[in-house]
């Protein structure tokens, strides 16, 4: 795995930001941030993060009205293996933790197949 985002590029005073150039994706130099200015930012992917991942679960709600009302089963591991190979193949493309992606993604399964669970039952 490279160094992707973990590694130097961005950290310490040999790194870009610590030479005082402009954060990517910032107009505002390295020089003049602050915590404060580093959590809006983080603050504002977060609520992203929440918002896709709300969408998403709306979207297998919507496969579990599908599976149900066409008897197709509920459990599906190729469909699971192909999200972990798709996670994973980014996280080494990116320089994030393959390990990590695999584990995000079995909590999003594992509530995914909870809320599939509740739909599909709800027919009987």
């Amino acid at each position: 795995m490279s160094a992707g985002i973990y590694g130097t590029v961005f950290s310490g005073a040999g790194s870009a930001l610590g030479r005082g150039m402009h954060m990517p994706g910032s107009a505002v130099p390295a020089g003049d941030l602050t915590i404060e200015i580093l959590r809006e930012r983080l603050d504002r992917i977060d609520e992203r993060f929440l918002e896709e991942l709300r969408a998403r679960i709306e979207i297998c709600i919507e496969i579990a009205h599908f599976k149900r009302e066409n008897s197709v089963p509920m459990m599906q591991p190729h469909r699971i293996n192909l999200v972990h190979e798709r996670a994973e193949k980014f996280g080494a493309e990116h320089g994030l933790s393959q390990e990590f992606l695999h584990e995000l993604y079995d909590l999003v399964i594992a509530e995914t197949c909870r809320v599939e669970d509740l739909v599909i039952g709800a027919a009987a």
